[in-house]
């Protein structure tokens, strides 16, 4: 990475959203801590992302990250491309503010990615938290998601031929390799466990599931419903609260009226940190049925609060961040899914110490790791191929 040796680095972080975003998640949790720890490594961090009504145009948070918000949901791409050419923000090739240009820019990829390499001569790093294989079916139509798959399946994998990958999980390392990424070339940082607030809340003296999700289908809230359905007759005082907003959530609230159950699902909406900490410390297991994760960040968080969870083998990260039959246990389909949470509702001493082993597994992970990791990364990227004289770039070159 080139940058004046009595100067830090300027790192600009390309990601759709930030956590203030309605939709934000996991990922932009993640993209944020890396932040911060990079600002406190010595780091110049701007973070890109889309426009909201929750948060100014321009700000520099608590952490001294800068962030840009331009655009939305699916022109936030162009203005990235349209403003680091012009320089327009202070950061481009253009820019007259001293120091402004990036020496490295770090690609988010969720799904679609900014296709930096395209635009910018400098150094890029892509990544790209989880292979989305399966959610394109699932959230867009058939003619529409075979187009976003074909993007990020073969296009993008071509377009950074040359980048450096970064990702969470060993998962998505091995999923990168059959789409033709090279093991070699992607590097894992895990993510760090966040630090709860202090709590007073104590376990629930009833059965009490929590799942903590942005309601949208991907994330399968509706497995928690059933599992809580299967479970009533037995379990007459068994209660979930569901966490999180989205679009998704009449449909939700449908599935829950089918299934009458809806005396026994709260629907919490946005929860603030106190109330996470509070909500995980109180449960008895906290269910993560989502389709695919990277990682799956409430499952630490869950078991930094002693609580295990239940997840599905085949989503990706979330084998990880779940060590199988130590601090939760992990499902093959959504039959032995109500089994799993029957299991851990049944069995008191089983519970209790896979709440204790989750506990010390959280605590392993740290954003000061992850920070360092990621530092060292970004010092050793290199810049794509420079442009031929004539025709198209080397990195679209066979």
């Amino acid at each position: 990475m080139e940058r004046c040796a009595d100067t830090p680095g300027h790192v600009l972080f390309l990601n759709w959203r930030d956590t203030r975003n309605p939709e934000g998640g996991g990922s932009e949790v993640y993209v944020e801590r890396i932040a911060a720890e990079l600002v406190a490594r010595g780091f110049r961090v701007t973070l890109f992302c889309a426009a909201h009504d929750r948060a100014p145009a321009d700000e520099v948070n608590e952490t001294g990250v800068r962030l840009v918000r331009r655009g939305g949901r699916h022109t936030v791409y162009l203005w990235a491309a349209l403003c680091y050419v012009a320089g327009a923000l202070g950061f481009g090739p253009l820019s007259r503010r001293r120091g402004g240009r990036p020496d490295i820019l770090v690609d988010v990829c969720n799904g679609l990615p900014f296709l930096a390499p395209l635009w910018a001569r400098r150094p890029v790093v892509k990544l790209i938290h989880h292979v989305h294989r399966e959610q394109w079916p699932v959230v867009l139509p058939p003619w529409a998601a075979r187009f976003g798959w074909w993007v990020e399946s073969s296009f993008a994998v071509r377009v950074y031929r040359r980048c450096r990958y970064v990702t969470v999980s060993e998962a998505t390392r091995r999923e990168l390799a059959t789409l033709g990424v090279p093991p070699e070339q992607v590097s894992v940082v895990h993510n760090g466990t966040p630090t709860l607030p202090r709590t007073d809340a104590e376990r629930a003296p009833f059965p009490l599931l929590v799942t903590l999700n942005r309601l949208v289908p991907h994330k399968r809230v509706e497995v928690a419903l059933r599992a809580v359905a299967a479970l009533a007759d037995e379990l007459p005082q068994l209660r979930l609260v569901v966490a999180g907003q989205g679009w998704w959530e009449p449909h939700l609230h449908e599935v829950a009226g089918d299934l009458g159950i809806t005396d026994r699902v709260e629907f919490r909406g946005f929860v603030t940190e106190e109330e996470k900490a509070g909500l995980l410390a109180s449960a008895w297991v906290a269910l993560t049925p989502s389709l695919k994760e990277g990682w799956g960040l409430t499952i630490v968080e869950a078991g930094s609060a002693g609580t295990p969870t239940v997840a599905f083998r085949d989503a990706g990260g979330v084998a990880e961040a779940v060590v199988d039959g130590r601090t939760g246990l992990l499902a093959d389909d959504i039959d032995d899914y109500v089994a799993k949470v029957r299991t851990l509702l049944h069995e008191d001493e089983v519970r209790r110490r896979m709440g204790e082993e989750a506990r010390e597994h959280a605590a392993s992970f740290t954003w000061e790791v992850a920070g360092g990791r990621f530092a060292a990364l970004l010092e050793g990227a290199e810049s794509p191929r420079p442009v031929q004289q004539r025709g198209a770039p080397s990195y679209l070159l066979p």
